[in-house]
């Protein structure tokens, strides 16, 4: 049990320099495995709409991809708790305090449980209002109403696996977070098909599929990472409910609530703004955004990297580590956000005619394909600053960045697009992932310098 002479030590551990080499091994053994399980959810995606497609009824098809949009959205927004956990146990791990690298464990998780338990509770309510939202209609509906009520039975394991995930990722363990999140999907993508086909148990098959994915992860990934803890580091009650620590916790995810909001609300009204052009136009962006898409997933791959070894290198106080770990991972995230603009310039119009059949949306997108092709350019600084400032914590200026990229995003929408029509609109989208990227590194050697001075984390300032 940790006493208050040990939570002494446990600070000053702060105050010690713990030098670390960062190299492109440490970098690629983080992004490479977590490209790789990003990679599993659309692929996910893509079975269980094959599995519903199977059974012939376009009522089932609705249900179930308006009945995903609502329990990702409901997700998404607590997503934060993944990258809070990786921060500070990245943090930890770097200053070799194995007490509180267990404690955001554990704090992390029983936030989960209990954010998922609140909202398997309100989940009638938040199905209700989501159904009413999106206007499904009749049939689709009830569809949505079976598949959405089903996978909330999962909400607080779910949320349980962010902090798992976060934990083994805060130590840098990328291919632990492959594993995990391969044995999720894998059971998911196999109980779908035979649940849902050879069961035909239909789209309440693929539901329990998700269920039964997300409870055996839990199960896996809690014994793997505690049969891994030192006992004799235990955190006592004491430090758990550390006032501090916990506000600290608290602080981080809130702030990485509102930003990643802010994102959604942006590409929201990408949407929304498109839809006003008219249907071809609507659907060529669509067709358009899946170049963005492809890029983040190794993009983001490349952002946890960073996440890990920033927050390590603040950790162990070693400001030679975080240099290097910044130069690293961007320099990666250039190289293939450069090989991805070249590609698609080049090669952009044979992905278009791969995507839709219709001639109007292949004309369409051709029209404004050199702007989609530059958004992994554009947001690969996005990207790699969002890694360095979650893993280092300094979220405030994390969530007021966003805030004010999405308030200058606005602007353009309002400026822009009158003038220049959808040609503004990808301009305004390109601007926006620019700002966000450019003010946190122009920032960064700043808060990075106060850091390191100090040998201190301190929060966002």
């Amino acid at each position: 049990m940790v006493n208050a002479q040990d939570n002494q030590m446990s600070a000053e551990l702060t105050l010690q320099r713990r030098p670390f080499t960062v190299t492109n091994r440490m970098v690629l053994s983080i992004a490479i495995p977590m490209t790789l399980a990003y990679l599993t959810t659309p692929l996910l995606g893509l079975v269980d709409m094959a599995v519903v497609g199977q059974l012939g009824d376009p009522v089932l098809i609705g249900g179930l991809a308006v009945g995903a949009i609502l329990f990702d959205l409901v997700f998404t927004t607590f997503n934060f708790l993944r990258s809070a956990t990786t921060g500070l146990v990245a943090q930890a791990f770097g200053r070799g305090d194995v007490s509180e690298e267990q404690a955001v464990f554990w704090r992390s998780l029983i936030i989960g449980l209990i954010c998922g338990a609140v909202i398997l509770l309100l989940s009638p309510l938040i199905i209700k209002l989501g159904i009413w939202a999106m206007a499904p209609g009749t049939g689709v509906e009830d569809a949505t109403h079976t598949y959405a009520t089903i996978r909330m039975v999962s909400a607080p394991v779910g949320l349980a696996n962010y902090a798992i995930l976060g934990f083994v990722l805060g130590r840098g363990q990328g291919v632990v977070g492959l594993l995990l999140q391969t044995l999720i999907n894998g059971i998911n993508i196999g109980l779908s098909i035979w649940l849902g086909l050879h069961l035909e148990w239909g789209i309440a098959g693929v539901a329990w599929a998700t269920v039964i994915g997300e409870f055996v992860g839990m199960i896996a990934g809690f014994i793997y990472v505690t049969t891994r803890f030192d006992k004799a580091a235990r955190p006592g009650w004491r430090q758990l409910t550390d006032k501090q620590a916990i506000g600290k916790l608290m602080s981080l995810n809130r702030d990485i609530m509102i930003r990643s909001f802010a994102l959604l609300v942006a590409f929201a009204l990408f949407v929304r703004q498109g839809a006003q052009f008219g249907a071809v136009t609507l659907a060529a962006n669509a067709v358009l955004m899946n170049f963005f898409l492809v890029a983040g997933y190794y993009l983001d791959g490349f952002a946890t990297a960073a996440e890990q070894l920033a927050g390590r290198a603040v950790g162990a106080n070693y400001r030679p580590a975080f240099d290097r770990a910044v130069r690293l991972t961007l320099l990666w995230g250039l190289a293939l956000a450069v090989s991805t603009t070249v590609f698609f310039l080049l090669f952009g119009g044979v992905v278009i005619d791969f995507l839709t059949t219709s001639q109007d949306v292949r004309d369409a997108a051709r029209t404004y394909l050199i702007w989609a092709s530059l958004t992994a350019l554009f947001g690969v600084l996005a990207f790699e600053m969002d890694g360095v400032f979650i893993g280092a914590t300094w979220s405030h200026d994390l969530r007021n960045m966003m805030l004010a990229s999405l308030v200058v995003f606005v602007v353009l929408l309002v400026t822009l697009v009158p003038a220049a029509g959808n040609h503004g609109l990808w301009l305004s989208l390109l601007a926006f992932l620019g700002m966000r990227g450019g003010t946190l590194y122009a920032m960064m050697g700043r808060r990075a310098d106060r850091v390191f001075q100090t040998g201190r984390f301190r929060p966002a300032q």
